[in-house]
């Protein structure tokens, strides 16, 4: 997948996944990667912007498999940013669909 499209949609993927169940990091980059591939530095600075912006917040866990895991939960904000992020995508995708099928006239 082309990055600039993909670093344009990442922030509603993991906004999208956070409302569904907190997650840390690495499990982030695990699900994402299960649709696109990403790495870990993709990952980690978006969710700093995210944090910064109000979006998502984080807290510790601490792990019986290792040191303790930093999780991130989606906050009001980030619900009410991700329903507009989604109505946008779903009007983009529609255009897109429509040029390409020859139905914009």
């Amino acid at each position: 997948m082309n990055s600039q499209l993909k670093r344009g949609t990442l922030e509603l993927c993991v906004l999208s996944l956070l409302s569904r169940s907190d997650c840390y990091g690495y499990e982030l980059v695990n699900r994402i990667s299960e649709c696109m591939q990403i790495t870990e530095g993709t990952i980690y600075p978006l969710m700093k912007r995210l944090k910064d912006n109000g979006v998502i917040d984080s807290y510790i866990v601490e792990s019986q498999e290792g040191p303790p895991r930093k999780y991130y939960r989606i906050t009001d904000e980030g619900r009410a940013e991700m329903a507009k992020l989604s109505e946008e995508w779903f009007e983009f995708v529609d255009s897109v669909n429509a040029l390409l099928k020859g139905d914009n006239g």
